[in-house]
Order: structure tokens, then C-alpha cells, then sequence
């Protein structure tokens, strides 16, 4: 493969096209948002959506952003860690090689980097050249051994005790080598890797090797173990990024403030950023109200967008970008184990009904998603789930495929096939969700009808339950990001700590895999369809909608935009101020 063709292969599976389903605030639909409404300019130009120049912002001042999550793991890399609001409250802190931008595309962090690019086609080799100044706020250099560090935790061969959130592409890297003391870093694969762009991004950022190596040695397995497990458990000291730790409050609050060692190009105006845990959706407009937040970025909910739209001075805009919700099995309980149950469940859901009941009250694009590789705005989206029978709420078909297999009491009081009736399953939701809330109690009514009861209960730690497996079934969201490749096999292999639900296709593996290193694009995408198609018809996870996502922002400050992807709201705090006319 050329190198032209491995670039061009690289933008065509990155790109995302954004679509923008604006909703009005308190004002009434300002054009300038002045006195609430919304940004004129969110539906042409996502990235410079509420724009304002430094030269217009106040030096100084505190911003508070409402957070819906505590931080329970600051390693982000972790399976436990690998939680939306940890990534967002920790993005001011970590260096990153590539980020998503609010139009949804990969994009270079030329904060840390000069480039990167594919250097070699046999072997893929792909070389980083980090700037010179780029240092942690120690003073110690960032470099090529902060990649090695993270390429040691994810190749599956150097920590196999680290439980990290997935390891796609890095298992493929057979060396990581620093030169030019240490700010050029070289990654040789052992094949191609589409998705290269994703290694060592946002969603698995860059932790200090230095502070590391005081943890054991980075030369053993138990060494990297150590580091993994310190990083995890250990509120920051250090940052690499634009704003540092002053203070975190478990349950309460992180504040961060500015880093004097900051490299980057755009020094932050803010004297403090704060990110305040609400977890209790419904307390966000109150706080806002109250002046106690500035900013809110919380799943959309129909009280929610009704109260936002009543608060003066507040602008809020809806993206449908690289979110999606789903309903998902633990097939570690043995009833769910078995395929038909899982068929049958998934066929009496509605998943119009759903929509209709909960988001598509307050955004009337919403329709089912039937992808769980692709989501519509990118190219090899393709329905796979509509010829499962699975969302359409058939209850007579459901309960047919419970009879086919062997069940008895359908409708009733369901007993599998081995005499055992089937007990409730508990199913969870993350507090204060109303509209997940729903979502659970309409799951509970269909079950019903083939004669299966569920037990209900909230988590205020969703990264805790997933990874713990404390569930039968759940109901959430993922968050993507633009490479569909190395996303599906962070989500979906056998062996990823992300496959929470523990499902188990060596030959859903093998498709994916050859995706992810396939130098071809047409056939790239046609064998991640083949392994959604086998995804669906097994009835693992039922996705829904393509969420969307919801910023709320005082008409104060500048530069705060909705970006539907992994790096969320918090991707460019280095630019947010306050108005200077303010």
C-alpha cells in the first residue's frame, strides 16, 4: 500500500458529516443568542460555533460546567475509567496525538505535535514529532516514553494485568522507539492499521512515564501493572495539557487552574475551571438558573429542554453526532446465556415507541439506529438490525420464538427449556436518568408479556457496574469516536475489556481484525458489516437511537461548543472565557 493510499484511506473512514438539530432557549430564537436561543452559528460552522476572539475575552474569572458523573478511576485508559465524564474532566490535563473536532473529524493536537503521519508502508510505520517545548508541568520533557508507557499498558503482551478498555491497533505495534532525544517517536506495526489515527488520541491519552517509573519498573509486567493502578487511583498532581489540579472533592468538585508550564498556543483566560458533580439530572437547570453553574452538557431529557428554554440569558443546541443508546445482555447469567431468550427480548421491544415516549418528545429527527458499527452520517452505515425482527415490538413473533425453542409459560410465567423458570433480571440505569428511567420501565412491560419480570435499580457509577458485570441488563450510551474500525474492536472483541456483557464470536473477531487492517476501504467496510450482521443476529446488544447530545451556556461566555463525540464539551477549555462586554 502507498503511503497516498494508506492517508486517503485514513480520511475516508474518519470522516463524519455533522448534522445539527438546533432547539431554541430562553429567548426565543435570538439569532446572536444576546438574550438566549439559539447560535446562529452552530448549523453551518460546528467548530466555531459561539465564537469569540481572546482579544474579547476577560482575563480572569471562573467557569463551573455541571458534571453528571463522579470520578471513581482517573485512567481513562481503563475499562473502569473509561467513563464520559472522566474523560471530559480529565481532557484539560492529558496530551493527546489526535482529537475530534465538533464537526467530527480526526484532527491533528498540533498543541503537542508538529506531525504524524504514515512514514513506511512495509512495515506500516507511523512517526510522531513532538514539539520541543512540549513538557509536563514538572518541567520533565513529554515524550517517546509516555508512548511507550501507553503502548505497553495496550498491546495485551507487556501488562496483562492492566484491564484497559480495549486494545485495538496497539496489539498490531511491534516496537515503539524515541530518537532526537526522545521527540520523535516511532511505531512499527506487524500489518496496516486503518485507524492508526486513533492510537495514542484523546480517548487514550498520554500519562507521564516519569512519575511512572516511581511506581516499579516500566521494564516488567508488574511494573506497568504498578503505574496502571497509581494512575487509576491517584488524583493528578501533574498535567501535560493546559489547566493543572488545586483541589478535588470526591463527590463534590474538581477545580483546576491554569498550568504555568503550559506549551500550547492559546493561553487559558480562566482563573479557575470547575467541574461540579450533579448527578441528579433534574438539580442541572436549578444550578444554572442560580448562577451556581455556566455551562451544562447533559443527556437531553423533556423537562430538561423545558426548563433550559425558560432560563434568560441561556443558549442551548442539540447535535446528533457519534452517540448512540442501546440496551444491552450480560450473557454471564446463564438464562441470558441462552440465544432465543435474547432474540425474543429484543423482539418485543419497541423501539419507536421508545423514541416517541421519551427523546423524540423534545427532537422529531430521532428514528431507530440499525448499526452498531456505523452511525448514518458515515459511509458503510447499512440497516442490519430491521431484518432481525429486533426493536419492531412483534410480541406474537417473540413469544413464537420462545415456543420454537423449547419455552413454557410464555406469557406468563416463562420457564426455559431444562424445567428452570426464569427469574427476574435486574436491570440498571444511571440515577436521575429520567428519560433511561423510561427506557427501563418500557423494557419491563414488554418482558412482561412473554412472561418475564424485571427488577429496576439505579447506579451512580456506570463505569464501576459495566466493569464489574453487576447487571442483567442495562441501558446506556457510547460514545464514539470517528474510527469505526478501531471502535469496533474496543466494543466488540471477544478479549476487550469493553465487551462488559462478555460476548463471545471468534469469527465476528476475525472480521473485525482483518477490517481494521484491510488497506482497501470498500472491503474494510464490507467485513465490519458482516460482523455487525452476525452482532445482530445474536441479540447482544440492541441499539436504539443516535442520542442527541444537548449544551446549555450562558450568553457570557465564549468558545464553549456541543461536540458529539468522545472528546465532549471539554476539548478546547484552553480557548472559554468570559465575554469582555460582559
Amino acid at each position: 500500500m502507498s503511503r497516498t493510499r494508506a492517508a486517503s484511506l485514513a480520511a475516508v473512514v474518519a470522516a463524519a458529516a455533522l448534522v445539527l438539530a438546533a432547539c431554541g432557549g430562553g429567548g426565543g430564537g435570538s439569532e446572536d443568542a444576546s438574550e438566549g436561543g439559539v447560535y446562529a452559528d452552530c448549523a453551518t460552522s460546528p467548530n466555531t460555533c459561539n465564537s469569540a476572539p481572546a482579544d474579547q475575552l476577560q482575563q480572569g474569572g471562573t467557569v463551573t460546567v455541571a458534571a453528571e458523573k463522579n470520578i471513581d478511576n482517573w485512567n481513562v485508559i481503563s475499562s473502569e475509567g473509561n467513563v464520559d465524564w472522566t474523560a471530559m474532566m480529565t481532557k484539560p490535563l492529558l496530551p493527546y496525538a489526535f482529537y475530534t473536532s465538533p464537526e467530527l473529524k480526526s484532527t491533528l493536537n498540533s498543541d503537542l505535535l508538529t506531525s504524524a503521519e504514515v512514514t513506511s508502508d512495509n512495515p506500516f510505520t507511523v512517526t510522531y514529532k513532538i514539539k520541543p517545548e512540549a513538557v509536563w508541568n514538572d518541567g520533565t520533557p513529554i515524550s517517546a516514553d509516555d508512548f511507550v508507557m501507553n503502548w505497553k499498558w495496550q498491546n495485551g503482551r507487556d501488562c496483562p494485568d492492566c484491564e484497559t478498555a480495549g486494545n485495538g491497533g496497539y496489539d498490531l505495534v511491534t516496537s515503539v522507539v524515541g530518537s532526537d532525544g526522545g521527540k520523535t517517536v516511532t511505531a512499527t506495526f506487524s500489518k496496516p492499521y486503518t485507524d492508526w489515527q486513533s492510537l495514542f488520541g484523546s480517548s487514550n491519552p498520554l500519562y507521564p512515564a516519569h512519575i511512572g517509573a516511581q511506581q516499579g519498573d516500566l521494564n516488567t509486567p508488574a511494573g506497568q501493572a504498578a503505574a496502571f493502578t497509581y494512575f487509576g487511583s491517584t488524583t493528578p498532581n501533574w498535567t501535560g495539557g493546559p489547566f493543572q489540579v488545586q483541589s478535588w472533592e470526591n463527590n463534590v468538585a474538581l477545580t483546576l487552574v491554569p498550568n504555568p508550564k503550559w506549551y500550547g498556543a492559546t493561553k487559558p483566560k480562566l482563573d479557575q475551571l470547575i467541574f461540579r458533580v450533579i448527578t441528579d439530572a433534574t438539580q442541572e437547570p436549578i444550578a444554572l438558573q442560580n448562577n451556581e453553574v455556566q455551562v451544562l452538557f447533559p443527556q437531553p431529557q423533556v423537562d430538561l429542554v423545558s426548563q433550559l428554554q425558560q432560563i434568560p440569558n441561556v443558549s442551548q443546541f442539540q447535535n446528533q453526532g457519534l452517540t448512540w443508546e442501546h440496551y444491552d445482555f450480560n450473557l454471564q447469567n446463564k438464562f441470558l446465556a441462552d440465544k432465543a431468550l435474547r432474540q425474543a427480548l429484543f423482539t418485543a421491544v419497541n423501539r419507536q415507541e421508545i423514541i416517541d415516549k421519551t427523546v423524540g418528545q423534545f427532537n422529531k429527527d430521532i428514528k431507530p439506529l440499525n448499526n452498531h458499527m456505523f452511525i448514518p452520517q458515515q459511509e458503510g452505515y447499512q440497516d442490519n438490525i430491521t431484518a432481525t425482527g429486533q426493536g419492531s415490538g412483534d410480541i406474537e413473533a417473540a413469544k413464537k420464538i420462545l415456543t420454537d425453542a423449547g419455552y413454557t409459560g410464555v406469557g406468563t410465567a416463562l420457564v426455559a427449556p431444562d424445567g428452570q423458570a426464569v427469574p427476574a433480571l435486574r436491570m440498571r440505569y444511571t440515577t436521575g436518568n429520567a428519560v433511561r428511567q423510561n427506557e427501563c420501565e418500557l423494557f419491563a412491560g414488554y418482558a412482561k408479556q412473554l412472561g418475564v419480570n424485571i427488577e429496576i435499580s439505579t447506579t451512580d457509577s456506570l463505569g464501576d457496574t459495566t466493569s464489574s458485570g453487576d447487571y442483567d441488563v442495562i441501558v446506556f450510551g457510547w460514545i464514539q469516536s470517528p474510527y469505526a474500525f478501531g471502535g469496533a474492536q474496543q466494543l466488540w472483541l471477544s478479549n476487550s475489556g469493553s465487551n462488559y456483557g462478555k460476548y463471545q464470536n471468534p469469527a465476528m473477531d476475525q472480521l473485525i481484525n482483518e477490517a481494521a487492517s484491510s488497506t482497501d476501504a470498500a472491503d474494510a467496510t464490507a467485513k465490519l458489516n458482516q460482523a455487525d450482521e452476525m452482532l445482530s443476529a445474536d441479540a447482544y446488544v440492541l441499539p436504539l437511537y443516535q442520542k442527541p447530545t444537548l449544551a446549555a451556556v450562558q450568553n457570557n461566555i465564549g468558545n464553549v461548543r456541543n461536540n458529539s463525540s468522545l472528546d465532549g464539551i471539554s476539548y478546547n477549555t484552553s480557548e472559554w472565557g468570559i465575554k469582555a462586554s460582559s
